[in-house]
């Protein structure tokens, strides 16, 4: 009788421990961390423009969605790749590399980790575990070009690009396109920073170029320069012009003097990416975004309401409806140059 009892007591303590190590097993498995790596360029998370956007998404995600983040900041074009393997290599769940720059980088580590996901903002990978995310930029630099037209009284404006390459050569085509769009005899004045990856970082020198083209007539300035935009932002206080910032909303850094600023919406990108991942629903391959999306647009906030008026505004929505609508066809650099 008592053998029985103790086999019974036994059985019993055995289905407790089992019950016990399911459930245990279980909340692992819902609760389990997800690590996701942010690899930025030069400029950095403080650069108040692209990088500081995608970063603005990384800690949206951390915040909302309870992900366990890390933020790198590459020295030079040179660290991206061994920056993204060791992440990788900490068993990081999503990697997410912001900028063109980034393109060989991933290409490799997405050949040495397959399993590895990553995301990369501005290229094209074209590998089975990355997600690539392309903005049609130059549909919203239509818009602010059509608006610098609008608040240019001598037809005369000016863009001011950080590194020559295609993508900012893409920004300054649809800019012009806009501002043709309203005044077809405007006046344009063009320079950029450099060849390399420190025209993204150099104000004074933006500074510099945009005082130049103030005193040479231009009433706005579009820039399209990562950090080195501060200089123009600076320039346009000094000479009481107005100055277009660029991928993040810009207008509060010298409210009354940004008339707006061409969002590209990298922060809603990065978190949608890491949402998807989060819910089981990430997709590797392209994926472009634009107008439509609401992923490019012209920023309006408590600084620059004075300045944007409700005919500017108006007349900015009919634009926007039009490129939606296939009724205006934006000029793509990218499919020029080919």
């Amino acid at each position: 009788m008592v053998k029985i009892k103790y086999m019974h007591m036994r059985k019993r303590t055995s289905l407790i421990l089992f019950s016990i190590y399911l459930f245990g097993s279980f909340t692992s498995f819902a609760y389990a961390e997800i690590k996701v790596g942010l690899v930025l360029e030069k400029s950095g998370k403080d650069d108040k423009s692209f990088n500081a956007s995608a970063y603005k998404g990384l800690k949206r995600a951390e915040k909302e969605l309870g992900v366990t983040t890390k933020t790198v900041e590459a020295p030079d074009n040179d660290a991206y790749e061994s920056l993204q393997r060791a992440l990788a290599e900490k068993k990081y769940d999503l990697i997410v590399a912001i900028g063109f720059h980034q393109l060989e980088a991933v290409q490799k580590n997405a050949d040495r980790f397959p399993q590895q996901k990553f995301l990369l903002i501005d290229e094209d990978a074209k590998k089975p575990n990355v997600r690539s995310i392309l903005f049609d930029e130059h549909e919203g630099c239509y818009l602010v070009g059509a608006l610098a037209a609008m608040h240019s009284p001598s037809g005369k404006v000016g863009f001011i690009g950080g590194m020559d390459v295609p993508l900012i050569r893409r920004f300054q085509m649809g800019y012009e396109a806009g501002v043709k769009k309203i005044n077809p005899k405007a006046q344009m004045f063009v320079n950029y920073l450099g060849v390399t990856g420190e025209a993204w970082n150099n104000p004074p020198k933006a500074k510099e170029q945009a005082l130049d083209q103030y005193n040479r007539g231009a009433d706005v300035i579009f820039v399209a320069a990562g950090n080195s935009g501060l200089g123009v932002f600076d320039a346009a206080e000094a000479q009481k012009k107005q100055a277009i910032g660029v991928d993040s909303n810009q207008n509060w850094l010298k409210p009354g003097y940004v008339l707006t600023s061409m969002l590209k919406r990298v922060d809603d990108a990065v978190f949608d990416a890491i949402k998807l991942y989060k819910d089981g629903k990430f997709a590797t391959g392209l994926t472009k975004l634009g107008l439509k999306t609401k992923s490019v647009d012209y920023a309006m906030d408590e600084n620059n309401d004075k300045l944007v008026t409700a005919a500017d505004r108006k007349k900015l929505e009919e634009i926007k409806a039009e490129i939606i609508a296939g009724k205006i066809k934006v000029p793509d650099y990218y499919l020029i140059k080919k």
